[in-house]
């Protein structure tokens, strides 16, 4: 901050690009990311990545039945579906966990935290001077 209670716009400038190399290494480290979900006892297994596409999808043998088509490929059908919904389950509580505290600085902050020590308004922005005085500096 400089000696009239501005933000210094150099540290809030270098503070966001900090931010933003953060978040897409956070992005870059999701897309990179495979988490499993399963159904079934594990007849079906479903893989996606931390952005929650499905990348690959495993069917035992034993999740059909030669003897009744019809009803397996509905059992079927329904294991890969909580499969995939538990892959994604898992995919999101990832990205909760890698994304939640960039969320906290663009105003998801739980209630209660008015930003960093030094920088009220501003969460997530870390490293930025001391409190901030009202726009005109008095």
């Amino acid at each position: 901050m400089d000696p009239g209670g501005q933000l210094d716009m150099q540290q809030l400038l270098a503070a966001a690009q900090q931010m933003q190399e953060q978040l897409l290494n956070a992005q870059e480290e999701l897309a990179d990311t495979e988490v499993e979900g399963s159904a079934g006892g594990g007849l079906v297994k479903a893989i996606v990545n931390g952005q929650g596409e499905l990348v690959d999808l495993t069917i035992d043998a034993a999740a059909i039945d030669p003897a009744s088509p019809e009803e397996s490929a509905q059992t079927v059908a329904d294991l890969v579906l909580a499969a995939v919904r538990d892959a994604n389950r898992v995919a999101s509580e990832l990205q909760q966990e890698m994304m939640g505290p960039f969320a906290a600085g663009f105003g998801g902050a739980p209630a209660g935290d008015t930003g960093l020590p030094g920088l009220p308004g501003f969460p997530g922005l870390p490293g930025l001077g001391g409190p901030a005085g009202p726009p005109d500096g008095n």
